[in-house]
């Protein structure tokens, strides 16, 4: 499975932005797609994640702010009202179920990082 992530940049505190992430080469239909961030010093934590059939979950921290949703193509994540504390590289990550999405160590595959910078 390859997992392609794109859209991040540079806004503003209150902005939007939409990240992507492409999947390919799925052997099954039941999977989950999700997103972790990373801030600078600090370990890669979970954001969201989704599961084939529209169940979804998000970490207290984003919850009311960002919302995922996916299809056929890939999943993406609608965030909304963006803080500077929410700087940090995405990655897009894979696994069978939203519960081993939301498991770093449970991650079957991973997509490469995407860079969100919310500045003033």
């Amino acid at each position: 499975v390859q997992l392609q992530a794109s859209g991040g940049g540079l806004v503003q505190p209150g902005a939007s932005l939409r990240l992507s992430c492409a999947a390919s080469g799925r052997t099954s239909d039941r999977f989950a797609v999700g997103w972790y961030r990373q801030r600078p010093g600090e370990d890669r934590t979970f954001v969201a994640a989704i599961a084939w059939h529209g169940i979804a979950s998000y970490a207290d921290s984003v919850k009311r702010r960002f919302t995922i949703s996916g299809d056929n193509a890939g999943v993406a994540l609608q965030m909304n009202d963006l803080k500077p504390e929410d700087t940090a590289v995405y990655y897009c990550a894979s696994a069978n179920t939203v519960a081993q999405v939301s498991r770093q160590s449970s991650v079957a595959y991973w997509g490469q990082g995407t860079q969100v910078t919310v500045s003033s």
